[in-house]
Order: C-alpha cells, then sequence, then structure tokens
C-alpha cells in the first residue's frame, strides 16, 4: 500500500463535501458585523472540559481503537487561534506506549472534532462519508503507536469565514423524519469532523407549536388539520400543504420534542450554534373564527393532490396584523423555555413556492419587518436566517424592488441569505451579492433524494472563493479522493474518476431537475394517448401535468436530461469493473460500483424505451414485443443490482420508520410510503398492456 499523497494547503473553506443527497453545505460570506454573532455563540458555549469531552466523544464512536492516541485541547484565550477560528495540530512528544500521539488544539469543539478529521484524511488517508453512501473508509489508519507525526512544529487551520451552515429545511422530511438519537448521535458526529458550527434543528417544533397555539385557544382537533404527516413536515411548515399524511399523534408530537432536547444538547456540546425556527405567519384555519377581524390571506395552490382544499391552499396571518407579532413572539418564548437561551439565529422562510397575495414593495418589507419583529421581541439579539430559494424558483415575481423590499426590511448584519442553488444558479451574481445583506454560499447537490449521479466539480472548486479556477487542479484533488475513498491507490479507479470528471461530473447547462429518466418517470400515459406527431427527436407530445416541486408543467413526455457521453460512462464502469480485485473489501467502492452501474442500465433504459416507442409507431408488433421484454429486463436487472447494496433498499427506511411507531395508526402511516413500490409494477403493467 502506498502511502497517502501529502496534506494539501488548502483552506478550510474548500472542505465543502460532495453531497449525493438532499442537505446544502455551504460557507458563509458577509460583513463582519456578523463577527457579534461568534460573541454571542462564546457566551452561550459549553465549558471548555464539557467541549473536550465531546470531541473525544466523537473520536471515540469513530475510532475506538484510537481513542487514546489523540488529545484535545480547547482554547478559550485566544493563545493559539486569537480572534480567529481555528484548529491546530502538533506532536506529543515523548508519550507512553498507549498514550496520546497527536494533540489536537482549537477554540471550540468543532474546530477540534475538524482538526481531528483533517489529520486522518491528509496524514491517514481516510475517507469520512455518509453511511448510505458507503460510509467510513478507516482501514487505512495506522494502529496506535504508529500515527505518522507532524512535520515541523505544527500545522494551524484558521477557518476563513465564520460559518459553516447544513440542511435544507426539507431535509427533515425527505431523510431525518425516522431517525432516532442513535442515527442522529451519527449525523452530528459527521458534522462536527466536516466543521459545520451552523446545523439546522428543526426536529420537534411541531409540539412547541402545539403548546403555543393552544395558549391562542386552538384546539387538537383543530391542529389536526393544520399539522402535515411525519414525512410532508416540511412542506406544512411552510404553508405548502396541510394535514395531508395526518394527524400527529400525542406520542409523536412527545418523542420528537425529546429528541430534539438530545439533538441540540449535544450541539451545544460541541460548540455549535443551532438555527431554531420561527413563525412566517402560517396559521390553522381556526384562526379566521376565534380572531374574526385578524387579517387573514388564504394562499393559492401548491402542487397538492388536485387542488384539494382539504390539503391545499393554506392560510397566512398578515404582517400587519398586531396578532402577528404575538405569536411569533410567543413561539420564541415558547422554544427558549424548552431548550433555554441557546441560539440567536432562526429561520423563516416567506412564501417558500408560495406567491405573495401582492407585488407592492410596501407590503412585502412590512411582512419582512413584521417577523424580524416577532423573532426580536422573543430574543434581543435575533438572527434572521432565510433561504433565498424563492429569488430563484420564482424568479418572475421577485424582481429587484421585491428583492430589496424583503431584504432590507430588517437591520444589515440582523439578516442573513443562504443562496441555496449558488453551485448552478448563484444568486449573488445578479443581485448586486443581496444588495448588500450576508449570504451563505450554498450548494444544493439533488432535489428529493433523486438517484442520479451528477455533479459540478469546477462550480464547487471555485464557487465559494468566487475564482475561475480551483486552487489546486481537480485532478489533483480526484487523485487524492480516489485514494482516501477506496483506501488504495489503483490505477483503473484513477482513470475511471478521471472519466466521471469530464462526464457525470460535469453538468454545466444549469438544468435542475435533472433525474428524469423514463425508468423513474411515473408511468401515466397509455399506447392510445400517443400522439401521431412523434418527432424524429423521438419525444412523446402527450398532454400530462408533471408535479414537481419547481412548479414545472410539461405539455410533453420529458425528454431524459443527458449531458455527457454514455459511452465514456460506460467506459468508468469498465474500468471499476476491472479494480474489483482488488478493492471488493472496500464498502465504499462497492457502493460506487453498484450507483455507476445503475445509473448505466438507467441510460441503457431510455434507449430501449424510446426503440420500443418507435416500434410502437410504426406498428411492428415483432420489434415492439422484443423492446419492451428488453426493458422489462433491464427492470429486473436494476432491481437485482440494487439488491446487493441495502444503501439503496426501500426496507431499511420503512423498517426505521416502524420501530419509531407505537399504535396502528402510527403504523398506517408508514404503509402510505408503500406506493414508492407502485411506479415499478405499474411499468410492467404498462408494457403488459402494450405486447397484449
Amino acid at each position: 500500500m502506498r502511502p497517502p499523497p501529502s496534506p494539501p494547503l488548502l483552506p478550510l473553506l474548500l472542505l465543502l463535501v460532495l453531497l449525493p443527497s438532499p442537505p446544502a453545505v455551504a460557507a458563509a460570506a458577509g460583513p463582519t458585523s456578523l463577527e457579534a454573532l461568534r460573541a454571542a455563540a462564546g457566551r452561550r458555549a459549553a465549558s471548555p472540559a464539557t467541549q473536550e469531552r465531546a470531541a473525544a466523544g466523537v473520536l471515540r464512536r469513530l475510532l475506538p481503537s484510537h481513542a487514546l492516541s489523540f488529545r484535545f485541547q480547547i482554547d478559550p484565550k485566544g493563545g493559539v487561534c486569537g480572534d480567529s477560528s481555528c484548529f491546530r495540530i502538533s506532536n506529543v512528544d515523548g508519550s507512553s506506549k498507549g498514550g496520546a500521539e497527536i494533540l489536537i488544539q482549537g477554540n471550540t469543539a468543532v474546530e477540534l472534532a475538524s482538526g481531528l478529521h483533517w489529520y486522518l484524511k491528509y496524514w491517514c488517508g481516510v475517507h469520512i462519508s455518509w453511511d448510505k453512501t458507503g460510509g467510513a473508509q478507516l482501514a487505512s489508519v495506522p494502529s496506535p503507536g504508529s500515527l505518522p507525526r507532524v512535520k515541523g512544529t505544527a500545522v494551524k487551520v484558521e477557518r476563513p469565514v465564520p460559518w459553516n451552515y447544513y440542511q435544507n429545511v426539507v431535509t427533515s422530511s425527505y431523510s431525518f423524519v425516522w431517525w432516532d438519537w442513535r442515527r442522529w448521535e451519527k449525523e452530528i458526529d459527521w458534522m462536527a469532523l466536516q466543521g459545520i458550527n451552523l446545523p439546522l434543528a428543526f426536529t420537534g417544533q411541531e409540539a412547541v407549536w402545539q403548546k403555543v397555539f393552544k395558549s391562542f385557544n386552538v384546539t387538537d382537533r383543530d391542529l389536526d388539520d393544520f399539522f402535515g404527516g411525519p414525512a410532508f413536515l416540511a412542506w406544512a411548515r411552510m404553508g405548502n400543504l396541510h394535514a395531508w399524511g395526518g394527524p400527529l399523534s400525542q406520542n409523536w408530537l412527545d418523542q420528537q420534542l425529546a429528541l430534539q432536547k438530545k439533538i441540540l444538547s449535544r450541539m451545544i456540546e460541541l460548540g455549535m450554534v443551532p438555527v431554531l425556527p420561527s413563525f412566517s405567519g402560517n396559521v390553522p384555519v381556526a384562526f379566521k373564527k376565534l380572531f374574526p377581524s385578524a387579517s387573514i390571506t388564504r394562499l393559492g395552490e401548491w402542487n397538492t393532490v388536485d387542488g384539494n382544499p382539504r390539503w391545499c391552499c393554506t392560510y397566512i396571518l398578515d404582517p400587519s396584523d398586531a396578532l402577528f407579532i404575538d405569536v411569533g413572539q410567543a413561539f420564541i418564548k415558547q422554544q427558549m423555555k424548552e431548550y433555554g437561551d441557546i441560539t440567536s439565529i432562526y429561520n423563516c422562510d416567506t412564501f417558500n413556492e408560495n406567491t405573495p397575495p401582492t407585488n407592492e414593495p410596501a407590503y412585502i418589507s412590512s411582512l419582512g419587518s413584521a417577523i424580524y419583529q416577532a423573532m426580536s421581541r422573543g430574543n434581543k439579539d435575533a438572527v434572521w436566517l432565510m433561504q433565498g430559494w424563492l429569488f430563484y424558483s420564482d424568479a418572475a415575481f421577485w424582481k429587484e424592488s421585491q428583492m430589496k423590499a424583503l431584504l432590507h426590511s430588517v437591520p444589515i448584519g440582523k439578516m442573513m441569505v443562504l443562496d441555496l442553488f449558488a453551485d448552478v444558479k448563484p444568486i449573488w451574481q445578479t443581485s448586486s451579492q443581496f444588495y448588500g445583506v450576508p449570504y451563505i454560499w450554498c450548494m444544493l447537490h439533488n432535489f428529493g433524494g433523486n438517484i442520479e449521479m451528477y455533479g459540478v466539480l469546477d462550480s464547487i472548486s471555485s464557487g465559494p472563493i468566487d475564482a475561475r479556477t480551483s486552487y489546486n487542479s481537480t485532478m489533483d484533488w480526484l487523485k487524492s479522493y480516489s485514494y482516501r475513498r477506496y483506501g488504495q491507490s489503483n490505477v483503473e479507479i484513477q482513470k475511471a474518476w478521471a472519466i466521471l470528471y469530464h462526464t457525470i461530473y460535469n453538468c454545466t447547462d444549469g438544468i435542475a431537475d435533472h433525474n428524469r429518466d423514463y425508468i423513474v418517470e411515473f408511468p401515466d400515459i397509455s399506447p392510445s394517448s400517443f400522439s401521431s406527431q412523434y418527432s424524429k427527436g423521438r419525444s412523446i407530445s402527450v398532454v400530462r401535468k408533471h408535479p414537481r416541486f419547481l412548479g414545472e408543467v410539461s405539455a410533453s413526455l420529458p425528454q431524459p436530461h443527458l449531458w455527457y457521453s454514455t459511452a465514456e460512462a460506460v467506459k468508468s464502469l469498465e474500468l471499476f469493473l476491472k479494480a474489483g480485485d482488488d478493492l471488493s473489501e472496500s464498502l465504499t467502492y462497492r457502493y460506487d460500483l453498484v450507483d455507476l452501474a445503475r445509473q448505466s442500465l438507467s441510460k441503457l433504459a431510455n434507449k430501449v424505451y424510446l426503440d420500443a416507442m418507435d416500434s410502437y409507431q410504426m406498428r411492428d408488433s415483432s420489434d415492439l414485443n422484443f423492446h419492451t421484454k428488453k426493458f422489462l429486463e433491464v427492470i429486473m436487472d436494476i432491481e437485482t443490482l440494487l439488491a446487493s447494496d441495502d444503501n439503496f433498499l426501500l426496507g431499511p427506511w420503512l423498517e426505521t420508520a416502524k420501530s419509531l411507531a407505537t399504535t396502528e395508526d402510527e403504523r398506517k402511516q408508514v404503509g402510505l410510503f408503500r406506493t414508492l413500490h407502485v411506479a415499478a409494477g405499474s411499468w410492467i403493467n404498462l408494457f403488459s398492456l402494450i405486447v397484449g
């Protein structure tokens, strides 16, 4: 085994994670007035001893065999880091056998943990990913007593920006909803190792809302019509829908609140600043009867089932109404009562994928001002963290005057904006850097857990530092990445990643909804619905609604998004297979092999599907029969392939959901998600119909 590549001299900012799942990871930018936030966080921080124990706990859970090999030391007075956030890695000289070999110092436990990760990554060739993408590659770590020594006196890495943000508000429903404490503990450890110090903390908020709304005389029955079900909480919270997938049991509410308290406690121990939710104006319909003089507006339809008012068209309390600030303040204070004074940063997203009732800047400004007043009256240090997604998803509405009205409705430095899709659609470039409001450069790698290999590596490398090219070449980075991910060097794998970089991970067309292979589309068409105007480009004109969260409505069966040569991608798969003799024991390699093979088969299925449609149009029954059977064979091949790795299975997710259920009604809610199995079966039924 060759030694790992030498550690590059890269700023911490470039430690952005290449995400294969819903969440957003980011590095912040903005005026120095935000340093006040760091000072406030310092006042709320856990004691140095608590943070040192928390960092040691991360090591113990990650690498128990080396629990005594590292010593952690908080630097609270700035002797090591000065006024910045940093970690410092040095050797421990003269340590006894079995004692500490490496000392890591930093001003918070997050810095200590990220220093540990830095050392393991660049001195030991380690790769730490999520469980669902192969987990951690730790086999390359030398045994205790043999850890590589740091050259020179020490290595010090300063955080170039104060905040590294993590998560997307919808991830709470896409991925986190059925997690127990054991899984959350693992995720928080991952955050700390990656240097995340500003994570969303949205779990359990319905229990807080229940107490707040009850104080305004809203009943449990009213809340059953307001809260979404467990897997739809995110969209109910944002006012996109109500009641769908519910109701929530009292057991669920209590369980989630208890879980949130554990999550927050660990985040604080690690020196993180959790971002809590706040009030955006979304209220139960009961408010109209309880407060008949209040100004309450019903919002429009948001991709809800058939536009049924039972689920759609939620109600928003006008910011000009005094009741707005009363409710918002009550929610902030109730959270402080539950959790203590642990943060000053609150998330609020107004009109997320819902258009405001008017484009008048005065109205929009009053809305923003009221939201901030509600926060600040509950917590005088409050800072509003807002997703900038609406400026992209509804760009036709959010012109300069509307954006300025919202962004400047609070004092500069009291709002931070998440440029959520900056890796593809950077809003900061078209808005004069959000018109002077501090913002966070974010990477939103996919949407809704789409299973598709995709990336924009060059953009990720250069975007955060606003440069034309990365500090070091991307190819050098990929060589070290493949070594760390699989635990050893391999010529075939390096060649494969060179191909992937120029193909799958080089999407530059700016298309967001890239996972549109026919095999993952709902088969909601029949042969009789095919248009006679079947174009030479083989796109099928069928009037249909495509209810994506992006609000897209397509008038035809969408063409699969293909931005690379499938033949080249297959070459990378062949190289992956050749590397199997050396890497077959690596879980990360096996995950990537399955993923790349799945991607290749999905693209093959697109061609076979269109061949079948050609045959149908030509009324060639023999050819149609051949291609439909081939299409079904590809489906079954993918099914067999994915069954070889439980990270691609629905079953473990469902079992996790069922493990949290304590009543029959809660178990029935889990049953809603079995409909995900319908798609494959529907394709089989559709093609049986065509052949018949």
